[in-house]
């Protein structure tokens, strides 16, 4: 059965995939039948992250080949892109943008945290202070009453 997939390829943190049509029973990496394009998780600035021949990939389909789940997620986004373009650039700066405010958020309730322990910290120093000086104050009073 011929099986529409991603092939992974790049260095090692840093992984580049082709879409691929192969057999199913050939090993990840391995043999296939024709390359159909490829996607960059990790693509920055101009450099494009997905790429498919919409064609063949059809083809394919039609001749029975079976997309991977992840595969038929890239179709449906690279679809998407194609109709309004901007839309795979939207997304990661959505995400983008969420992680930033969980920093954000992360960084207040620490910064919180810290304020809060600094407070503590300080109020037990006043009372520390305001027992010496009790002690003080009592101390000469004593002397006096000894004399």
């Amino acid at each position: 059965m011929v099986t529409i997939r991603l092939a992974r390829g790049g260095m090692k943190k840093k992984p580049f995939y082709h879409v691929v049509a192969t057999d199913s029973r050939n090993s990840r990496d391995g043999k296939f039948l024709e390359r159909l394009g490829f996607y960059n998780p990790h693509a920055s600035g101009q450099a494009q992250s997905l790429e498919l021949n919409l064609e063949r990939i059809e083809y394919w389909t039609s001749v029975g080949a079976q997309k991977s789940e992840r595969v038929a997620k890239l179709i449906k986004d690279y679809q998407r892109e194609v109709a309004n373009p901007g839309y795979l650039e939207g997304k990661k700066d959505k995400k983008l943008e969420a992680k930033r405010e969980r920093e954000a958020a992360a960084e207040a309730a620490a910064a919180a945290e810290r304020e809060a322990a600094a407070a503590a910290e300080a109020a037990e120093k006043a009372k520390a202070e305001a027992a010496a000086a009790a002690e003080e104050a009592e101390a000469p009073a004593e002397e006096e009453k000894a004399e």
